[in-house]
């Protein structure tokens, strides 16, 4: 696909470059083109056309996939480049849409307040964009100011989307996932992955190995330097992370499946697609064919009221749970608490007068041990998510306190964890009936006032929930 993918909920509509970001065709990216005798643009453009035809005859042989109609190959210029990043955010997500996926960011701790994303992502993009793929003119692109000889590392990962484009008509697939973001994620690390080891595949010739014969790929050897490329360094690390998961985890993904099989899996790929990026992150589940638990939100939007307006909803992910773990707690920290994650589902409100935001959240994680894992080191994160906080109230799975842009409340029991922020104590009260759990405890201030009465359903032994104790 043209990688202009609507990363999830994360950066709003994250254009997903074919920057191939990874290995030689970072470096292609970044290379200035070596002084040269003039040459006319007519030799150029032969030059370059045979030898795409080359490296697209080898990509063929690497992965089985035939050449089934011919593919236009057009060298472009940056601002020919820079037009074609407008033109493909604006026809991928209209401004709302994208306003709103930004907000959700925003709401997420993912970007700061008041990112320009829009302006951000039209540069980095433009700055970074080596080559790529459009599989709606089904022509090939590459930069006019990168070398010939850089410029085949390049076709090679691209030339393996025009290919994998006429077998699997590679658009409507990635795009049959949706409304769900994470699952289309998943998809579109299947078609970076893929082209990723089908370029290291292109490295490789020679040799007499393939990548089936290496040993574990560490991703970190692909990425080179980032920041040296000025508005990369400048990315918020949401953004950078989002930019290179579908390649890098993508390969590894892709790497555990044609491990045993070769390319002849591949096919398999697009036909039994991953179901989420835990599948990704965790080759076994795909192949075990473990599914994130479908989750319901508990219905806010009438105790809000006519002033707010739902600006967001989908799914997180194993992902996008990390990533705003990460932001709070640290990577490793942040990995293994993700590691537990079995569903979600989340919302995010806007004030239409003041522009305040109220996210509401709700998750599953893979046993109680781990819903009480995730409560002791949530409430951490979120207390250094909001600087200013008052009323702190901490009881066992219940915690909430109070900031300048509203109440901040998380409560896990059993499995399952439901965490609201910019909002009141009665909202969260009417969340938390709506999930069918008993009153929540009482802030000390509100002893007096005595608790809302909730029908509380029975468990299949008689008995009622429990709250669990925080270990």
């Amino acid at each position: 696909m043209d990688r202009w993918k609507k990363s999830a909920l994360f950066a709003a509509w994250t254009l997903i470059p074919l920057l191939a970001v990874c290995s030689a065709p970072l470096r292609a990216q970044q290379a200035s083109p070596a002084p040269s005798a003039p040459t006319s643009a007519t030799k150029e453009n032969a030059e370059f056309a045979a030898a795409a035809d080359e490296v697209l005859q080898q990509m063929s042989e690497i992965t089985g996939l035939k050449l089934r109609a011919p593919l236009k190959k057009t060298l472009r210029s940056r601002e020919e480049i820079r037009a074609y990043v407008v033109r493909e955010m604006d026809e991928e997500k209209n401004p709302g849409e994208r306003y709103a996926g930004a907000r959700s960011a925003e709401a997420f701790g993912l970007l700061p307040k008041g990112f320009d994303l829009d302006n951000f992502m039209i540069t980095l993009l433009t700055e970074q964009i080596a080559g790529l793929y459009d599989p709606k003119a089904h022509e090939f692109y590459i930069a006019d100011w990168i070398p010939l000889g850089d410029q085949r590392m390049v076709m090679a990962h691209e030339l393996t989307h025009a290919l994998e484009d006429q077998h699997f008509n590679i658009e409507p697939w990635v795009k049959a996932a949706r409304p769900n973001e994470d699952a289309e994620l998943a998809r579109e690390a299947v078609l970076e992955g893929s082209a990723m080891a089908a370029m290291v595949d292109y490295l490789l010739q020679g040799t007499g190995r393939t990548i089936k014969d290496l040993p574990e790929i560490d991703p970190s050897m692909f990425l080179g330097d980032l920041g040296s490329t000025p508005t990369l360094a400048k990315a918020p690390p949401f953004i950078k992370d989002a930019l290179v998961f579908p390649y890098l985890g993508g390969l590894q993904f892709s790497v555990a499946v044609l491990k045993d099989r070769g390319w002849d899996a591949l096919a398999g790929m697009f036909e039994k697609p991953p179901a989420s990026t835990q599948q990704i992150l965790h080759p076994g589940y795909y192949r075990s064919g473990k599914v994130p638990a479908e989750v319901k939100l508990p219905a806010i939007d009438k105790v809000l009221g006519n002033d707010w307006a739902k600006l967001d909803e989908n799914v997180m992910g194993e992902f996008g749970w990390k990533e705003v773990l990460k932001q709070f707690l640290g990577q490793d920290r942040a990995k293994t608490l993700a590691a537990a994650w079995d569903g979600d589902r989340y919302a995010v409100y806007e004030q239409k007068t003041t522009r305040r935001l109220v996210l509401v959240a709700r998750l599953r994680m893979a046993s109680a041990e781990q819903t009480d894992r995730f409560f002791g080191q949530y409430s951490e994160a979120l207390e250094k998510k909001h600087s200013e906080r008052a009323h702190l109230l901490r009881r066992p799975n219940f915690f909430s306190f109070e900031t300048p842009d509203g109440g901040v409340f998380l409560r896990c029991i059993e499995t399952e964890c439901v965490t609201l922020e910019g909002t009141s104590r009665n909202i969260f009260d009417a969340a938390n009936k709506a999930v069918g759990w008993p009153a929540a405890p009482i802030p000390p201030a509100d002893l007096t006032k005595p608790p809302e009465k909730v029908a509380v359903p029975k468990t299949p032994g008689g008995g009622q929930p429990a709250e669990r104790a925080l270990y």
